[in-house]
């Protein structure tokens, strides 16, 4: 069985690759783009078959290079919610993706994409249905518009969850994941990520102050650990039969003080809660950037309805757990 993972020296196509490796499936090929040299880390440790860049990845695809291809993980993409090249953005998350969706329709391989709960932007719902899809920047947007695509191409079994009489297409919004591999995203890491590395240098963790309605640190996001990103791609890869867009987030919203208080409890060794943390000067609130005024998500919350209704029964981890894992495992990296 040969798989094709996107954006697999990325931080959740790496980890699909180590979930792939992990039962024993090891004829993959790599895609992406090194020109950001140090994330071959990503890929050190895993099995794969072949690397291919991503400059020549898709027309090859096209072509047949690579013979019969199960599934596609299409994890490619520019995840920076505060790029402002439309073009460049539109070009790499829609065109690209509507183009490899075809060669995969030509060729009948499976597709299982990234979208992202940036659809939602503005919404206080977070369900997948078009009333509630309002992207407040244009990464949301291109997102938005290939689920869109998705609907329109593939018609009412899409929209009800089943595959039909064409091959399996399932699209992720992934709310806020966090975990291992994450390294070299820069600005757009995980504030677990973050809040480790400011420990380390500082001593304290810095939360944004009271914005939107919120007290300080009280803005609450769907917090989803990587592993159980993984966990439910290969739920769905194990099931071809069924098709449509889920979300993907724990279904559980948490304050980013309950993600301060993990990460300083595990890396003091005592458990504590934010107010005694930030009385002990281990945490810090600072003032909420005017660049992000107006285009925050201050709450977001997956309803997994339709996820449940597929028949996944996930049990996704807390923050206390997620975080604990993770800080262990940027500990040992020292």
């Amino acid at each position: 069985m040969r798989i094709v993972v996107t954006g697999a020296a990325g931080f959740i196509g790496s980890n699909i690759v180590r979930g792939l490796n992990a039962r024993g499936i090891d004829n993959i090929i790599a895609v992406d783009d090194l020109t950001q040299g140090d994330k071959f880390r990503n890929l050190a440790d895993l099995s794969i078959d072949d690397y291919i860049d991503a400059d020549e990845f898709y027309g090859a695809f096209q072509d047949g290079a690579f013979g019969k291809v199960e599934a596609v993980f299409h994890e490619g993409a520019c995840s920076d919610t505060m790029e402002t090249d439309g073009k460049f953005m539109m070009d790499n998350n829609y065109g690209v993706s509507c183009a490899l969706f075809e060669t995969c329709r030509e060729r009948g391989t499976r597709l299982l994409y990234a979208s992202s709960a940036a659809v939602y932007g503005g919404s206080d719902a977070f369900r997948e249905s078009p009333e509630f899809e309002r992207p407040l920047n244009v990464y949301g947007y291109s997102k938005l518009l290939f689920d869109q695509r998705m609907r329109r191409e593939l018609g009412a079994d899409f929209r009800k969850g089943r595959t039909g009489k064409g091959r399996q297409v399932v699209g992720f919004r992934y709310f806020n994941v966090y975990g291992p591999r994450e390294q070299h995203k820069g600005r757009m890491a995980s504030v677990a990520f973050h809040q480790f590395n400011q420990f380390r240098a500082e001593g304290r963790v810095k939360l944004f102050g009271e914005y939107g309605g919120y007290a300080p640190g009280e803005q609450k996001r769907d917090f989803v650990f990587v592993d159980d990103v993984v966990a439910v791609n290969l739920w769905f890869f194990d099931r071809p039969e069924k098709s449509g867009i889920y979300n993907l987030g724990t279904g559980r919203a948490q304050p980013f003080n309950d993600v301060a208080a993990a990460v300083v409890g595990t890396l003091t060794g005592k458990a504590c809660d934010t107010a005694s943390a930030v009385a002990a000067g281990l945490v810090e609130y600072i003032p909420f950037p005017d660049a992000l005024r107006g285009k925050y998500q201050c709450h977001t919350e997956a309803d997994l309805s339709a996820l449940r209704a597929a028949g996944c029964e996930h049990a996704f981890a807390d923050v206390a757990t997620g975080v604990a894992k993770y800080m262990g495992a940027l500990s040992q990296q020292d």
